[in-house]
């Protein structure tokens, strides 16, 4: 068999084969549907519809457009057009170390899993909500923080700012709790008042 008469015969295969992935740009996400549908264009310019995004268990995102999605056609067939993964280079965290493991959007929030520590940096607001929670640290460092019901804590807590208590009711801070007990005073057995205490808080 020839050359010429070879590729004759496995053109329509080759072809198959090199169009079983490719690459596109989203145009638009429908996140409603049991499996999220990717609107986009291949690189070379041919529009697809309706293409389900399968992502991992138990992970989610909502790609914004221009973003990148790798396109497979299942079994080779035009029409049955899959999203297998959506990348987005504009918003990617750069220089991680090897071994570190990061969930990040586009406006800054980041989950990082880095060699040393696990890093949560939420650009406007952090919210835990759960039944009971529990916090196990040799010192646990707080900037400012609002807890809704009881906190148990094994360990050491060292807080920059204000600790109140009740504080939906008023309450008041534990500054000020020293400062009172610091001046307060008794009335005395012959009249008048006691000192302050010998000892402050």
């Amino acid at each position: 068999m020839d050359a010429r008469t070879w590729q004759r015969l496995t053109d329509p295969l080759r072809r198959r084969i090199a169009s079983l992935l490719t690459r596109g740009v989203t145009t638009s996400v429908d996140a409603a549907p049991m499996m999220q549908a990717v609107q986009a264009t291949t690189i070379d310019e041919v529009p697809l519809d309706n293409m389900e995004h399968f992502e991992g268990y138990g992970l989610t995102s909502h790609p914004h457009p221009g973003s990148e999605p790798l396109i497979m056609q299942v079994e080779g067939k035009r029409g049955h057009e899959v999203v297998i993964t959506v990348a987005d280079r504009r918003y990617r965290l750069k220089n991680l170390a090897a071994g570190e493991v990061a969930l990040y959007d586009d406006l800054g929030n980041v989950v990082h899993f880095q060699r040393t520590q696990l890093l949560v940096n939420a650009v406007q607001h952090l919210e835990v909500a759960a039944p009971t929670a529990t916090i196990t640290a040799t010192t646990t460092h707080i900037g400012d923080v609002t807890i809704q019901g009881n906190l148990v804590v094994s360990g050491n807590i060292t807080a920059d700012g204000e600790i109140t208590d009740l504080a939906a009711s008023g309450g008041t801070t534990l500054s000020h709790v020293r400062t009172v007990y610091d001046g307060h005073t008794h009335p005395g057995d012959s009249g008048g008042t006691t000192g302050a205490p010998n000892q402050a808080m």
